[in-house]
């Protein structure tokens, strides 16, 4: 029993604990939020106080009015750029170091024109008044090329990332569209053929480009002397040659022929 309500006692206290931390944190974050608002607000009433002192008074008063908002409006813009460039660009933590170091001379100056405000000896702050303006230019110069500087390269980091983006968009775009390629790489192909067939064609003595021509006719055949024959074209034969030569008379002897014994004479035929 006694280890339960130890137990208890022990949940509640962690619950107590949480719940004044959670208190805390929570005064605490609203303290800066209320803090955050009243500087705002008293800053922008300053500004807005400078801006009509500028306007509205003449001489050095309203010179050093200029001097001061110049100074802040250059100093509040150059702080705004770096703290945003700094949390995705850890580069600029050296370039925040710098404008600590710038702002320091820059509150300074800021807390002695604000003084010189409500100087009452004119002679005194026209005498200073040159030493203040260079000071104050110097100031807003160097503000500004951090400034534009850490602008620049963020611009330059954001032209690179479009441009790295735009080359994955055309290879994707081409992969969506595959069948594109695929009939170009046809039509290139189909071009290539008909271009070397056309080519082989166009040879000089190539039959297919020539018109078939008449071959010319066989030689005619000599004609006989008997008479036209049409269809033999070969020579003729020695048979023909001697069928078709002249009979030639028979050569007689000079005299009587002998009359061998061995020759039989002729037995006369018989009349009955």
């Amino acid at each position: 029993m006694e280890a339960v309500i130890a137990v208890f006692a022990l949940l509640f206290v962690l619950f107590v604990a949480l719940g004044a931390y959670a208190t805390v944190k929570v005064v605490g974050a609203a303290k800066r939020r209320v803090d955050e608002t009243i500087t705002h607000a008293r800053r922008t009433v300053e500004d807005h106080t400078l801006r009509a002192k500028s306007f509205a008074q003449t001489g050095p008063a309203g010179e050093i009015a200029q001097l001061r908002l110049k100074l802040r409006t250059s100093m509040r813009s150059t702080q705004d750029a770096l703290h945003a460039g700094s949390a995705e660009d850890t580069s600029l933590k050296e370039s925040l170091g710098l404008f600590e170091r710038l702002s320091a001379h820059g509150h300074e100056l800021d807390a002695e024109l604000r003084r010189l405000e409500s100087e009452p000896d004119r002679a005194t702050l026209t005498k200073r008044l040159p030493d203040l303006r260079e000071r104050t230019e110097r100031i807003v110069h160097a503000a500004d090329s951090l400034r534009w500087a850490a602008r620049d390269r963020a611009s330059r980091f954001a032209a690179d990332d479009l441009d790295t983006l735009s080359a994955q968009i055309d290879v994707e775009t081409g992969a969506l569209r595959h069948w594109q390629t695929t009939e170009s790489s046809t039509a290139g192909s189909s071009a290539t053929g008909s271009s070397a067939t056309g080519s082989a064609t166009a040879e000089p003595g190539a039959p297919s480009e020539r018109p078939a021509s008449t071959p010319p006719p066989w030689p005619e055949a000599p004609a006989a002397e008997a008479g036209p024959t049409t269809e033999q074209t070969w020579p003729d034969t020695p048979r023909t040659q001697r069928a078709e030569e002249p009979t030639r008379p028979a050569i007689n002897p000079p005299g009587p022929r002998p009359t061998y014994p061995w020759q039989k004479k002729p037995r006369p035929e018989s009349t009955t």
